[in-house]
């Protein structure tokens, strides 16, 4: 009986038990992959974003260093040794860094990597193979969004089809992280995947219940203890709540307050003048904002603006005709505002009543057009 319970005991051992600190050793194994080409590996260090890299030799790469606590990573390799770019994509997996020795190997190129070694990136390697195909579908629907032309781009029918099938993946990817996180609860890979199961903007009512689910040494780690707290946030700015207020400088450095625009409705647009998608979605705002901007409501745009880059802002404002108030601490993603209604992306925005009470979130394109006549309706 005992053998059987230890035998049972260590088949857990991978999801249960993770060295919260210590070094690593990551080891890596591509084919025949020779230089230029290299290896990077990205991941987070308190506030900022480390990027170490190395050159593979007959394709064997290594990297060294330590942690405090198991951390998630971005290994990615660039086969002709020019460095990352923001153009080119650049092929890469996820994995973790924890104590111990972390084995990625392939026989041609990082997209077949297999990575072990370690307890969270064998759980990690599981929710990867369960992914695969929901991957493969993504990858392919991204290969024909970059081999489009211009102009198939810029017509409504082709961007509207692509959508619609991202969100039919996104859907099956979304089951797959379910079923994971509930036959993995006690591993920490289950609280990133819970993290990709909300989304970029998740909705408290869907998310807490999965996460009560987690084992309570999941929950009381470092990485729970974070996302409890960002749960608090979300639950704070979910529809029906009160809105959190705030106080950030306009253009001119003026204060300007949440709470001065009680009464009215508004939408607090979260934007920057370097995001593609918001200066996309910025004609639909300044045509909504101009039907109804005499029926009680108006726009507080909140942008995460880079440091030192008010300048970009201002053009930003004044090209696209937002005529409405602004307000900004140039703090790129550590903009106040934004950490405190657990933004994670943008654009997002949160249509506030006038008793400031959340009433929608989210809305754009016509969505946005549709709640505003419908709250607006009996508006003078």
């Amino acid at each position: 009986m005992k053998k059987i319970i230890s035998a049972t005991l260590v088949g857990l051992l991978p999801s249960v038990l993770w060295a919260q600190s210590g070094s690593y050793t990551l080891q890596g194994q591509l084919g025949a992959m020779k230089a230029p080409a290299k290896a990077y590996l990205r991941y987070g260090s308190g506030t900022s974003v480390k990027l170490d890299s190395t050159t593979i030799q007959h394709g064997k790469f290594e990297f060294k260093g330590s942690v405090d606590s198991p951390i998630k990573g971005t290994l990615l390799v660039d086969k002709r040794g020019t460095g990352l770019s923001k153009t080119r994509p650049t092929p890469s997996i996820s994995l973790y860094l924890e104590p111990g020795t972390v084995n990625v190997s392939s026989p041609d190129s990082l997209k077949n990597a297999v990575v072990s070694g370690t307890p969270l990136n064998v759980d990690n390697q599981k929710l990867e193979v369960a992914l695969k195909p929901s991957t493969d579908k993504m990858d392919a629907l991204m290969q024909e969004y970059r081999a489009a032309t211009p102009e198939q781009r810029s017509k409504k029918e082709f961007s509207d089809a692509l959508d619609k099938r991202y969100e039919a993946i996104e859907a099956e990817q979304k089951v797959v992280y379910a079923q994971f996180i509930k036959s993995m609860p006690t591993s920490l890979v289950a609280l990133d995947a819970l993290k990709s199961f909300g989304g970029y903007a998740p909705e408290y009512g869907e998310v807490k219940p999965v996460f009560d689910g987690l084992s309570d040494a999941v929950k009381n780690s470092k990485a729970g203890q974070e996302y409890a707290a960002t749960l608090n946030r979300i639950k704070a700015t979910s529809v029906g709540e009160l809105a959190p207020d705030f106080t950030q400088t306009d253009t001119l450095g003026k204060a300007v307050s949440l709470h001065d625009f009680k009464g009215k409705y508004v939408l607090v647009d979260f934007w920057a003048s370097w995001c593609g998608p918001c200066r996309a979605e910025n004609p639909n705002v300044v045509k909504n904002y101009n039907e109804y901007k005499e029926k009680n409501f108006t726009v507080l745009g909140v942008s995460l603006d880079r440091p030192n880059a008010k300048e970009a802002w201002l053009r930003a404002i004044h090209k696209d005709n937002l005529t409405w108030a602004h307000v900004s601490d140039l703090k790129f993603w550590d903009n106040e505002v934004a950490k405190q209604y657990g933004i994670r992306a943008i654009p997002q925005n949160f249509l506030i009543g006038p008793d400031g009470k959340i009433v929608a979130k989210n809305v754009r394109g016509e969505e946005l057009g549709k709640k505003l006549a419908e709250v607006l309706a009996g508006q003078p």
